[in-house]
């Protein structure tokens, strides 16, 4: 089976996460997304310290669908230059793993 991989984003208010989420998951690139938040960021951006409120989207993918994730969330982002991160997931419950995969690939 493929390889999963959480990716995570961040947007600055609630619809837009929401629609992030939904829009990965009716596409299948993700088979599933959890939004979160309100979290505090503080980060460097053009040249000044910057701090504010963001909503965590957290979705789950497989290797074969994440260029295309990325892709998509870089697209609807509204931010010039948004976190896209990726990160492999080493373990996790052999059900769950194959959900996604499954879900993605129906």
């Amino acid at each position: 089976m493929e390889q999963t991989h959480l990716v995570t984003t961040t947007v600055d208010d609630r619809p837009t996460a929401d629609s992030l989420a939904l829009s990965a998951v009716t596409a299948r690139l993700a088979a599933c997304a959890q939004v979160g938040g309100p979290i505090t960021s503080t980060y460097w951006w053009e040249g000044e310290i910057e701090t504010s409120s963001e909503w965590v989207v957290q979705l789950k993918t497989t290797t074969d669908r994440l260029d295309e994730l990325i892709e998509h969330l870089r697209v609807a982002h509204p931010y010039d230059v948004p976190e896209v991160v990726a990160v492999p997931v080493s373990a996790g419950n052999p059900d769950y793993l194959s959900w996604v995969h499954s879900s993605i690939h129906s």
